[in-house]
């Protein structure tokens, strides 16, 4: 398994649904993993560490870069590299688990959800589900050819709060429209937070979930 990680057994000893979790920029696996006690106890749960340690704490999938005038950029060959880390991963972690390979979600959340449609999109083969909170869709990471791909299967929950200070608002709205382009089944909602999950957000989300585990 080439990413540290924390797991929550499924209620089922065999073919369980999978949900791993992909955390946000200077945090840490422990993050979203206290979701997991509010969700369906058939779900294995797999919470992942980022690969890249930062000071003093927390970690990241991919360096983001200050210049001085303050622009920032991303790393995008680290990103490619975790994007591809990630889905070594799944393959790994279908193996290893009692789960069901062909029921896996991914559960992002900002550097997590712009990782997650990059595996998604990348490797749609290898996922079912998105939950993709407080992100976007960061065309550099993806792998060429998208049209070539089969998407049919997807559905993706995408959410960002319309008062976002890291990750403006504007940014996620392109995601519906991107994914439509590409026949991809999905789900936009808009929250009155900045970064972060608001309760009722959860609860949308953990209900569109439900529906499809």
């Amino acid at each position: 398994m080439n990413l540290h990680h924390i797991t929550r057994p499924s209620s089922l000893k065999q073919n369980a649904p999978l949900l791993i979790m992909c955390h946000g920029y200077g945090s840490d696996e422990n993050d979203l993993f206290s979701f997991a006690q509010e969700l369906p106890e058939e779900l294995f749960i797999i919470s992942l560490r980022a690969p890249h340690p930062m000071q003093p704490h927390g970690n990241a999938w991919y360096a983001i870069n200050f210049d001085a005038q303050q622009n920032k950029w991303n790393d995008v060959e680290q990103a490619i590299n975790s994007r591809d880390n990630i889905a070594r991963f799944i393959d790994d972690a279908c193996t290893k688990y009692p789960v069901d390979s062909k029921n896996v979600t991914l559960l992002g959340f900002s550097q997590g959800t712009i990782l997650s449609y990059a595996v998604s999109l990348s490797y749609p083969e290898k996922v079912k589900n998105i939950i993709a909170l407080s992100g976007y869709v960061s065309e550099d990471m993806l792998k060429n050819n998208l049209e070539s791909k089969a998407y049919s299967h997807l559905d993706f929950y995408c959410s960002h709060g319309s008062v976002d200070q890291v990750i403006p608002v504007d940014w996620a709205r392109k995601a519906p429209k991107f994914l439509e382009n590409l026949d991809i089944k999905h789900q936009y909602s808009e929250f009155p937070v900045g970064h972060g999950v608001a309760p009722q957000n959860f609860y949308e989300l953990k209900t569109w979930l439900e529906k499809r585990i």
